[in-house]
């Protein structure tokens, strides 16, 4: 039986470990650029110094950020402990670049307002949790009905990033409108089913644990496609949840339409709630929890950010 090639079994390794599909796609990429770029040597023989000159040709003639730079780093790394299994000295001697120390862009309560009313839908809907929970883009579009408990207004975030679930909060502003949009959900998962589709993705071996579950109204997204599309790990068509470049785009859009000039992104949201929390006086260590942060040193930059002017000090022009 012939030896699979190079990239699938980087492939099936990263699924071996149950690594994320946008972390599968990021690493195959940057492995396959690594090994174009040594005119296709085989990674087994090449070493330190071709690591270090494709590092140094991202960060020189593509001018790719620190954070991509690393990216692109443990890409390789991986390979080479995961799939080729070494694990020589000189891997811990590759030297990373070191990302800059910058504060998150933060709005204020009345520019969130702004932005919110400029959104409508479903997409307005996505935004609303977005600040109102503090959840991560993918993490707030990859909910299904089980994650919501109406009742107890809370949010179950499973498998968030460094694969951790956490509990935040239901918004009360939200409930009417969400429970809405679910039964206008509801309503296409009938149909679905009784076109003979309706089976949505399930994680890790739970669809064949539980052959029937993928059809379950329990597991379906909350915020399913329009369109049916193709499983990049099955190849079964199935409604997927939408694509987070809907939600960004719209939200870049509100965020000119609404005339704000700072750097904002979708995931500034998530730095405002955070940062609105801290201005009303919650805990810190409940700030944390909320956002799901392994140390409380990371949710401390928003202390650098509340609306005080420079770390709470007054302004001798303001006499």
């Amino acid at each position: 039986m012939d030896k699979p090639r190079l990239l699938d079994q980087v492939r099936d390794r990263i699924r071996t470990l149950h690594y994320s599909i946008r972390t599968e796609q990021s690493y195959l990429g940057w492995i396959k650029r690594f090994i174009l770029y040594n005119n296709k040597k085989h990674p087994a023989d090449m070493g330190k110094l071709e690591i270090e000159a494709f590092l140094t040709h991202l960060a020189v003639k593509r001018k790719v950020s620190a954070g991509t730079q690393n990216q692109a780093l443990n890409a390789i790394l991986f390979l080479y402990r995961q799939v080729l299994n070494v694990d020589l000295p000189w891997l811990e001697d590759v030297v990373r670049a070191k990302k800059p120390n910058r504060l998150p862009v933060v709005l204020t309560v009345s520019e969130v307002s702004l932005v919110l009313a400029s959104l409508e839908g479903v997409r307005g809907l996505v935004a609303q949790l977005l600040y109102g929970t503090g959840m991560r883009l993918m993490e707030c579009i990859r909910l299904r009905i089980k994650d919501i408990d109406f009742e107890r207004k809370e949010i179950f975030v499973r498998n968030g990033k460094g694969g951790k679930d956490r509990v935040t909060m239901l918004p009360e502003k939200v409930v009417y409108q969400l429970q809405a949009h679910l039964e206008r959900v509801k309503v296409l998962h009938e149909g679905d089913l009784k076109n003979g589709r309706g089976c949505v993705y399930l994680p890790f071996a739970l669809e064949r644990k539980y052959p029937s579950a993928c059809r379950e109204w329990c597991w379906q997204y909350v915020f399913p496609s329009a369109k049916f599309s193709k499983d990049p790990r099955t190849g079964r068509e199935s409604r997927y949840h939408i694509y987070s470049q809907s939600i960004q785009r719209a939200i870049k859009q509100a965020l000119r339409d609404s005339g704000i000039t700072k750097p904002a992104s979708t995931h500034t949201l998530r730095h405002s709630f955070a940062t609105h929390l801290l201005e009303s006086g919650y805990d810190i260590r409940t700030v944390q929890e909320l956002l799901g942060h392994k140390d409380v040193s990371t949710t401390m930059i928003y202390t650098h950010v509340l609306n005080k002017g420079g770390r709470g000090v007054k302004s001798p022009l303001d006499g």
